[in-house]
């Protein structure tokens, strides 16, 4: 499953050209801050390959609790992508989404 293009910004990492995307409302459980902030990067060039999702330690930025979190910088994005390609993310190859959880840190409110 592609990206949207609208609402997605494109990053060049070592040579090659991806597209990600945060979420600019927060779902409910982000919302609560419940479950952190997570994000999607793609391929640019091979929308149909594998879809990366990240899980961060921080809240999403429109919380209704804590306040506005920290934005999500573009070298924040770039390495992750790849850390996301040394454990084995092959945004090319159709399949399953790779998930990357960096949410170590995060502490939800009850």
């Amino acid at each position: 499953m592609a990206l949207v293009k609208k609402g997605s910004r494109r990053i060049m990492v070592d040579g090659v050209t991806y597209r990600w995307m945060l979420r600019r409302r927060p779902t409910y459980s982000q919302a609560l801050v419940w479950s952190s902030l997570t994000y999607a990067v793609e391929h640019a060039d091979s929308p149909s390959g594998t879809i990366l999702v990240i899980s961060t330690n921080q809240p999403h930025p429109s919380n209704w609790l804590v306040g506005p979190g920290s934005p999500v910088l573009p070298s924040d994005v770039a390495d992750s992508i790849r850390t996301a390609r040394a454990n084995g993310w092959t945004p090319e190859k159709p399949g399953s989404p790779f998930h990357l959880d960096q949410s170590e840190g995060f502490v939800p409110s009850h």
